[in-house]
């Protein structure tokens, strides 16, 4: 599924090519998606003034409303001439005066594309969302209130959209081995200090990422079709049994609340906050 940098590095590359330019044809080919695609007539003829994010959100924003879309499981956009031959899987088509053509392909179907009129963050899929990891209010301090005595693992803490947005499965495990905490740990038992060690991590993890174009394993591709390239900087995830990087000891692998989950022994302790990394 494209987590954060795979949605931000999405984001980016599309605002510039479509960005104040004014929306000609909405064609639906395939209404059934996550919910049903239905979209206001009242969008041909607007303007799109921005793209932001919100988590795993793309935000379109056009003069009366906002298009919130979800790219799924395995969905992507594309932005290619319109005369561009269709592929399959290419459910909704977006056509701009400039001759260009957003396309949102989901071969399984579990994405979303929505209208919210007024202000997006109304929306009952953004209200509850927690903090964004790459702004200022993602600190420490929050993440230590936030676990208060909570018994849950830190890993599946660190992932609740609830308490931050956007933190997947690989860029948790890979989060978890920089700040040297062991993903079983209680949340509730990590120390301020290990916090801001964890909120380090998580921000250069994620930035890593999205210069890389984000992380490919299945589906995901960047709005040029070109692969995500952060795969080859992976520390732990998808290398069970393979030498730490740090240490050597083998990783090791177990399955927390049905995800993989990769870490080392050595490095990530059972308690307390591992070695420090050269």
């Amino acid at each position: 599924m494209p987590e954060l940098p795979e949605v931000e590095t999405t984001r980016r590359g599309i605002e510039p090519l479509l960005i104040r330019q004014k929306l000609t044809e909405v064609i639906v080919r395939d209404h059934r998606l996550r919910w049903p695609v239905k979209l206001p007539d009242e969008l041909v003829g607007q303007t799109l003034g921005s793209v932001t994010r919100r988590g795993k959100y793309l935000l379109f924003h056009f003069d009366s409303g906002t298009l919130i879309l979800h790219l799924g499981m395995s969905g992507s956009l594309r932005c290619l001439p319109k005369q561009s031959p269709l592929r399959k899987h290419d459910h909704v088509e977006l056509l701009f005066e400039g001759g260009t053509s957003m396309r949102f392909n989901d071969p399984r179907r579990f994405g979303c594309v929505l209208w919210q009129s007024g202000d997006a963050a109304d929306h009952p899929l953004l209200t509850k969302l927690g903090v964004e990891p790459l702004e200022a209010n993602f600190t420490a301090s929050y993440l230590k209130n936030c676990a208060g005595k909570r018994q849950v693992a830190v890993k599946s803490f660190l992932m609740n959209a609830q308490v931050v947005v956007g933190v997947g499965n690989i860029y948790a495990n890979e989060s978890l081995f920089l700040a040297r905490i062991r993903p079983t740990i209680a949340a509730g038992a990590v120390s301020l200090v290990g916090y801001q060690r964890l909120v380090d991590a998580v921000v250069m993890v994620l930035k890593d990422a999205i210069k890389a174009g984000g992380t490919t394993l299945q589906d995901f591709a960047q709005v040029d079709g070109n692969p995500g390239y952060f795969a080859n900087e992976l520390h732990v995830y998808g290398r069970a049994g393979e030498a730490c990087s740090v240490c050597g000891a083998a990783l090791v692998e177990i399955r927390l609340q049905a995800r993989t989950t990769v870490f080392c022994r050595k490095c990530q302790p059972s308690r307390g906050i591992g070695r420090t990394f050269a």
